[in-house]
């Protein structure tokens, strides 16, 4: 939201006086910052949902496998058991033939030297797997906890995104019905402006009803500083014929964003590095463009808020 309202200041400004070259050129280049910043943080909220899924099947793969080794550790003590009980039958059978001749002794003495070897050997071998099955538990028991604390950071995110619907909702309450839609996917909050609320055909200057609503959007945004804005400027299909200071629908959509942004920016609660202006022409519509009503719902502004993800980064970037 703190992205439109600036981008909204930045179209005021363009639209009510001629744009040097060098402030276009600015303009942008602070663009192509902020969508590199816009991109990343795209690209890590990303990342982060993968490695949190890979996360939590390494931890399904871990409890398999700490499962198996209980099973072979419970074989092994079968196995002991019945040794151990076979070692003392023959351990009587030696006691009762030690009167017998010296070679049933010695066949016996064999016998039993053997069976403490393996004895011994199924001894160690279950030590061997105790040992790993706690090194295993340990893995299991730090996974787990990871995968609890990006899902807390996740809810958080989402909890607070939320909030910030909530409260441009009932910013805008007064604009409902006008072309105005908010709505809450992916992680990220998404506010659309039709143009009819905005601005005239063909101009990129935001009306008076139009400034008051990025206006109310910039309050909401300034409480919010946190908040990553991307301002995008969409056009129906029919290309732009009216000459002037505007080349095509690319132009048009592009000097619209940055008019929300030049609103934005009048407010000095809203941190302008948290704010990215883009122009999308008609290659992003929501609705046909073969009927009327569905190229006045392309014709928009549309508002992408997005968290700040450091923590989330810093979480999945430790070993």
């Amino acid at each position: 939201m703190l992205k439109n309202l600036i981008l909204l200041s930045v179209f005021a400004l363009l639209s009510t006086s001629c744009v040097s070259s060098k402030l276009y050129k600015e303009l942008e280049g602070k663009y192509s910052n902020l969508k590199s910043d816009y991109d990343e943080l795209s690209s890590s909220n990303d990342q982060e949902i993968l490695q949190k899924k890979e996360l939590e099947q390494q931890l399904s793969m871990l409890q398999a496998s700490f499962e198996d080794v209980q099973s072979e550790r419970d074989l092994l003590l079968q196995e002991l058991a019945a040794l151990q009980k076979k070692y003392d039958n023959l351990d009587a059978a030696y006691t009762a033939l030690e009167q017998n001749s010296s070679k049933s002794i010695e066949e016996n003495a064999q016998k039993n030297r053997e069976l403490l070897a393996q004895l011994e050997a199924k001894e160690q071998a279950l030590a061997a797997e105790n040992e790993r099955l706690m090194r295993l538990e340990a893995d299991m028991q730090e996974r787990a906890q990871r995968i609890a604390e990006l899902e807390a950071l996740i809810s958080a995110k989402d909890q607070a995104m939320t909030a910030l619907k909530n409260a441009i909702s009932n910013a805008l309450t007064a604009f409902e019905g006008k072309g105005l839609t908010i709505e809450q996917r992916d992680g990220k909050v998404y506010v659309s402006m039709e143009n009819k609320l905005l601005f005239k055909s063909g101009s990129w200057a935001v009306g008076t009803e139009g400034k008051k609503a990025i206006q109310q959007l910039g309050k909401v945004l300034g409480e919010n500083p946190d908040i990553a804005v991307l301002i995008e400027g969409h056009t129906d299909n029919v290309p732009y014929s009216s000459g002037g200071q505007v080349a095509n629908n690319w132009d048009l959509s592009t000097k619209r964003a940055t008019s929300i942004i030049a609103i934005l920016s009048q407010n000095e609660n809203i941190k302008l590095e948290n704010l990215t202006a883009a122009g999308r022409s008609e290659f992003a519509p929501i609705a046909t463009n073969e009927t009327k009503e569905g190229k006045s719902k392309n014709r928009r502004i549309e508002v992408v808020l997005t968290p700040k993800l450091d923590e989330i980064s810093k979480l999945l970037n430790t070993n």
